[in-house]
């Protein structure tokens, strides 16, 4: 170690106060000094150590690139740059490695410490690592993407089931093209709507579930009844009711009651207190479609699902010939 290192090293250490607040300190932190040769590191605590798998031997007198790998990127390591040469403090994120190897993704706070006539003396580093935050967000937006994809599929699928039932019932191309065409107008405009969240807010579940059924179902209004108190929903529970309701009337149109003249989808739904909790309890009774079975799979069973049990509610399927029946439970 350098006579000047040793120096710099002992200009923190003689600072009591902010020797103690490095040391305690539970987020990583290093301080580099831009005086000496390479601005190397002249202290780190043991979070910077417990973070990185180095030892303070092993980064004292050292310029913090170390920690960069074979995927840093060129662009966060200019971003540092332009921090430092400015003497701004700034965060800027970077890919960086550990003793061992393995990558982590750094949200780096740095700026200047400077003296009493505003000389920058030092600069500081706090390190936090993001690497799950950043990991959840790449899940989230694969799972969106999967989401949006799943959903464009069932709105191709619902749009040729309207196209073929609407040319049975017609039969002057005219007006044939005059029904395709407003039915597949509502179609898109109840999605929009919905999925958008425009008007949502506030909605009952009467609203709702006439909005998307008189959408779906091809023989419209005739085609579905629905009983129950129009209170407001809970904007937590308007989501999860509006893509069950749109997954629910999807696989209808496509393989049960609405996929025929003759059926239609009993929808209903009452409040109910639970102690100090209240509830809404739906179900929804699909008749006068083809024959059903249990399937092997159905993705929109497993969507619908997930969605009620993340609001703490419960939901049961069941598969009679008639038509498929979901009960649902939901906490307000």
């Amino acid at each position: 170690m350098t006579k000047d290192l040793a120096q710099a090293r002992w200009d923190i250490e003689s600072d009591t106060a902010m020797a103690q607040a490095v040391r305690q300190a539970r987020v990583p932190l290093c301080i580099t000094d831009p005086t000496l040769p390479d601005n190397p590191i002249v202290y780190a605590n043991a979070a910077f150590s417990n973070l990185t798998g180095y030892d303070l031997e092993d980064v004292i007198g050292r310029n913090c690139r170390f920690l960069q790998g074979p995927d840093t990127t060129l662009a966060s390591v200019r971003s540092i740059q332009r921090v430092v040469e400015e003497q701004r403090v700034d965060t800027v994120e970077i890919l960086n490695y550990r003793k061992n190897g393995t990558s982590f993704v750094n949200a780096l706070q740095i700026g200047p410490i400077t003296d009493n006539a505003g000389k920058t003396v030092f600069y500081f580093g706090s390190q936090l690592d993001v690497t799950a935050k950043r990991n959840m967000e790449i899940e989230a937006r694969r799972l969106a993407d999967e989401e949006l994809v799943h959903r464009l599929r069932n709105i191709m699928n619902v749009m040729n089931v309207i196209i073929k039932m609407s040319a049975r019932e017609e039969a002057d191309a005219t007006q044939l093209g005059a029904v395709i065409s407003e039915r597949l107008a509502a179609l898109g405009n109840v999605h929009f709507q919905t999925f958008g969240g425009v008007g949502t807010e506030g909605m009952g579940l009467g609203d709702l579930s006439r909005t998307i059924l008189t959408a779906y179902a091809p023989g419209g209004v005739r085609q579905f009844t629905l009983t129950g108190p129009d209170d407001a929903l809970p904007t937590g529970l308007v989501s999860p009711l509006t893509l069950g309701l749109h997954e629910l009337a999807t696989n209808s149109v496509k393989y049960g009651a609405l996929s025929v003249p003759t059926g239609g989808v009993d929808f209903s739904w009452q409040f109910r207190a639970d102690g100090a909790e209240r509830h809404v309890v739906c179900k929804w009774v699909e008749l006068g479609g083809p024959k059903i079975t249990r399937p092997e799979r159905w993705n929109g069973s497993r969507i619908v699902s997930d969605l009620i049990r993340a609001t703490g509610g419960t939901i049961d399927f069941k598969w009679p010939e008639t038509g498929i029946v979901v009960e649902a439970d939901l906490p307000l």
